[in-house]
């Protein structure tokens, strides 16, 4: 890199440093010391239990045809919310309520996104109830509008289960007035409603209303598997799944995402915080109830600092002050060891050092 380049870089970074001041939006991260930002929580860092090793046994033989088409009864079904195990996280921000049909048409109008399944279905279109009908595609493509993501699989459970580990968000005991699932009513609720049953770091919902969309593939073998234990991502690529005691429809088979949290129109063991189900990613008409809530990762502010400390070295740098470079870059180090960026310059600075 030569001067006139450090001197370009750090000027668009000082630009940017004043940019995002003061800004919880900026580049999709924001301090730990900030509040959350409006109508999210914040989920601390931290280790917590996901999954559960309980066995369930279901008698397939005692439902209807139409149950067993319409829900997953296989056995399979019923064993991928296992074995239970420790997972580490992040803290991160996730959205309070599911993504209302009022924010979805802001999206729409200043995006030109086609409208999602049942738009124009006047029992589910009202602007506080969540918006329905979305493929994984349409979630995502919402979220990165709105300067955020979905949430991981792992990030959806911890933020349900809370630090006791609950079987349902508001505690280990079913209660049908704390949720909108079981058909309780023909159509979804506000998105604002029930904070009765509202998980104990304060989002709303994730019992039933709408299935919600993670950013994970699903595999039903993935916690008996997965290695990754700190901030995991979900399996590597979606895995085949044959049509044997899924939900039968043209998407029955092929390569699936996770979706979460129930929804009006499932019954009630499907909102169980561990209750893990999928669906193709391109299907946006699940069960008249498939919605999502976005989340935002919280910046450590060490690493904040150590951003600070490499913008100082890069405009030290470009002075040909290289002692002060090389000081600044050494406390950006010692606050982001791993930064390969931050060793690279390290490097550039050591060689115009006499």
């Amino acid at each position: 890199m030569c001067v006139i380049s450090i001197l370009f870089a750090s000027q668009a970074l000082a630009n940017e440093n004043l940019r995002c001041a003061g800004n919880s939006n900026c580049a999709g991260t924001v301090s730990k010391d900030t509040d959350a930002p409006k109508d999210m929580v914040l989920v601390p860092g931290g280790s917590f239990l996901m999954g559960i090793d309980k066995v369930v046994n279901v008698d397939t033989k005692k439902m209807s045809k139409r149950q067993q088409l319409r829900y997953a009864v296989s056995r399979e079904a019923f064993h991928d919310e296992g074995p239970a195990h420790n997972v580490i996280l992040d803290a991160f921000h996730i959205d309070k309520y599911e993504t209302s049909n009022k924010k979805y048409s802001e999206f729409m109008k200043a995006t030109d996104h086609p409208a999602p399944a049942y738009w124009d279905d006047s029992k589910r279109n009202k602007p506080n109830q969540p918006v329905s009908g979305v493929n994984y595609h349409d979630a995502k493509a919402y979220c990165s509008w709105a300067n955020k993501r979905l949430p991981t699989e792992a990030e959806w459970e911890k933020t349900a289960r809370g630090p006791e580990g609950y079987k349902y968000p508001w505690g280990n005991e079913l209660d049908n007035d704390k949720g909108n699932f079981g058909r309780k009513q023909e159509y979804t609720a506000n998105v604002d409603a029930y904070p009765q049953g509202k998980s104990p770091y304060g989002a709303y919902s994730m019992a039933g209303n709408v299935f919600e969309w993670v950013e994970d593939w699903y595999d039903p073998n993935y916690y008996k598997t997965a290695k990754q234990t700190i901030n995991p991502t979900g399996p590597s690529k979606g895995v085949f799944l044959s049509a044997t005691g899924t939900y039968v429809d043209r998407y029955a088979t092929g390569k699936k995402r996770v979706i979460r949290g129930g929804s009006w129109y499932a019954p009630a063991a499907s909102s169980t915080t561990t209750h893990r189900f999928w669906n193709d990613p391109i299907n946006n008409s699940y069960g008249v109830g498939l919605g999502f809530r976005c989340a935002r990762t919280v910046q450590d502010n060490g690493m904040l600092q150590a951003r600070t400390f490499y913008m100082d070295a890069l405009i030290n740098m470009g002075a040909e002050k290289y002692p002060q470079a090389m000081e600044a870059i050494e406390k950006a180090i010692s606050q982001d060891g791993a930064n390969a960026e931050y060793a690279q310059l390290k490097t550039m600075i050591q060689k115009q050092i006499p």
